[in-house]
C-alpha cells in the first residue's frame, strides 16, 4: 500500500473568512471519518472500536482522535478521554496518547471560556488542530470520534459539527436502534452537519433486538434515504455488552472490598438478586454470574455461599453486596476468607444498591477482554465498511 504523504505537523494556517474558524491542521491528505452521535451512550465508542479493527484489514496504518473529551483519566501528567486511552489500550495506535485526546471538558472548563471566549476558542482550536497533525502523521487514515450529539460544545463555540469542519471530515451519525425515533434524531443532526456544509455518509443504528434486525434494516433504511442518509448497518442488541463487570458496581455503588477482590473485580454479573428470601430458597440462586444483594446480618444466607463454594464441582456466585453497612460476625468473615467469594460492603440498602445497578452506564473497558472480540465481530459482519472507505 502506498504510504501517506501527510504533512508533518507544524503550526495551523490562519483563515481570515469572517466568521470561519482561525485556524485548521495543515494535514490535508490522510483519508478521515468523523463518527458522531444522535446521543450520549448511543454506542459511539463500540461502533469506533469495531470500524477501527475493520479499518486495519484495509489499511496497514490506521489512527485514532477524540477531540473532546469529557470523562477522562490521568495518564502520564495529562488528562486523557477514557475512550481514547480504551482504544490505545486495544489496537496501540503508535500516537502519542496526549494527542488523541487533546482538549479535557473538567468541571470549570465551561466557566474559564465565558469569561475569555476569543483566547479560549483560539487555544482550543490550536490544541486539537495541532494533536490531530500529529495523530495522523504517516497514517493511511485516521477514525475520529465525537462527544454526544452534533450540537455538544456549541457553548464554547465548537460543537461536533464544527469540528468534523475544522478537520475537514465526512460524517458517520450512530443512533440508537427503531425507527420513528433515530430517523427524527439523524435528520435533526445532520441539519447541524448540513449547516456547516458537511457530507453524512451514513448512519449506522445500534442496539436493536436480533428478532427485529430485519424490520428496522428494511424501515429505517427506506425511512433513512428519504433524508438522504444511507443505512450503513444496523448493530445487534447484544447482552455481554450490556453486562457490568463487579469491579464497575464497587465503583457505581461506592462500596469497599471486604473479600475476594483480585478473583472479583473481572466477574461478569448476569442476574442481580436482592437476598429477601430464606437462605433455602436463595441456594436455588448461587449460579454463575449471580451477584447476591443483601443485608450484611443475613448471616444465613452467607453461610449458604460459604458451603456452596466448598462443595467439589459446585455452583459459584459471581460475588455479594453486603448493604446497610452492617458486617457479618468476625467468626463468618474468617470463614469467607478461606473462600474466594467476592463480598463488598456498602453504606446503602439493598434497594438503592439495586437500582443504581439497573440504571448503570456500562462502559468498555481496556479489562473486558470478552467483550473486544464481541465487538469486532459485530462491526465487520453488520456494518458496509466497504462503501465508508469509498466514501473517503
Amino acid at each position: 500500500m502506498k504510504k501517506s504523504t501527510s504533512a508533518q505537523p507544524s503550526k495551523p494556517t490562519t483563515d481570515t473568512k469572517p466568521g470561519a474558524l482561525l485556524k485548521r491542521p495543515t494535514n490535508n491528505e490522510t483519508k478521515r471519518i468523523f463518527v458522531a452521535a444522535t446521543r450520549m451512550n448511543d454506542g459511539k465508542t463500540t461502533t469506533c472500536l469495531g470500524l477501527f479493527a475493520s479499518l486495519l484489514t484495509k489499511f496497514s496504518r490506521v489512527g485514532f482522535i477524540k477531540p473532546i473529551g469529557q470523562r477522562f483519566l490521568k495518564v502520564h501528567g495529562h488528562d486523557i478521554d477514557e475512550d481514547s486511552f480504551l482504544l490505545d489500550s486495544i489496537y496501540d495506535v503508535s500516537t502519542p496518547i496526549a494527542a488523541m485526546s487533546p482538549i479535557a471538558v473538567d468541571s470549570t472548563f465551561t466557566r474559564r471560556y465565558i469569561q475569555d471566549p476569543k483566547k479560549g476558542l483560539e487555544k482550543i482550536i490550536h490544541d486539537i488542530s495541532f494533536a490531530f497533525d500529529r495523530a495522523a502523521w504517516e497514517k493511511d487514515c485516521i477514525l475520529i470520534e465525537g462527544t454526544g450529539h452534533a450540537g455538544v460544545g456549541s457553548v464554547f463555540d465548537l460543537s461536533n459539527a464544527r469540528v468534523a469542519k475544522l478537520l475537514d471530515a465526512k460524517v458517520i451519525i450512530v443512533a440508537q436502534g427503531g425507527i420513528g425515533r433515530p430517523i427524527d434524531e439523524i435528520a435533526l443532526n445532520k441539519a447541524l452537519f448540513d449547516q456547516e456544509g458537511l457530507e453524512v455518509v451514513g448512519a449506522i443504528l445500534n442496539k436493536v433486538e436480533e428478532d427485529k434486525l430485519e424490520m428496522v434494516k428494511e424501515y429505517a433504511g427506506k425511512g433513512l434515504e428519504r433524508h438522504g442518509v444511507p443505512l450503513l448497518g444496523v448493530l445487534p442488541n447484544k447482552k455481554v455488552l450490556s453486562e457490568p463487570n463487579l469491579s464497575q458496581i464497587a465503583k457505581e455503588i461506592k462500596g469497599t472490598w471486604i473479600n475476594g477482590q483480585l478473583h472479583g473485580m473481572k466477574q461478569r454479573i448476569t442476574r442481580v438478586v436482592i437476598g429477601a428470601m430464606t437462605a433455602k430458597h436463595i441456594i436455588d440462586y448461587l449460579s454463575p454470574g449471580t451477584l447476591i444483594i443483601t443485608p450484611g446480618d443475613r448471616e444465613d444466607i452467607l453461610l449458604w455461599a460459604i458451603a456452596s463454594a466448598g462443595l467439589s464441582g459446585s455452583r459459584s456466585i459471581a460475588g455479594i453486596i453486603l448493604t446497610r453497612d452492617l458486617k457479618p460476625h468476625p467468626k463468618i468473615l474468617d470463614m469467607l476468607s478461606e473462600t474466594d467469594i467476592p463480598v463488598i460492603n456498602v453504606e446503602k440498602d439493598s434497594y438503592e444498591v439495586a437500582s443504581l445497578i439497573n440504571k448503570m452506564t456500562v462502559k468498555t473497558e481496556p479489562s473486558d477482554l470478552d467483550k473486544i472480540p464481541v465487538i469486532k465481530e459485530m462491526v465487520m459482519e453488520n456494518v458496509d465498511v466497504s462503501r465508508i472507505i469509498e466514501a473517503f
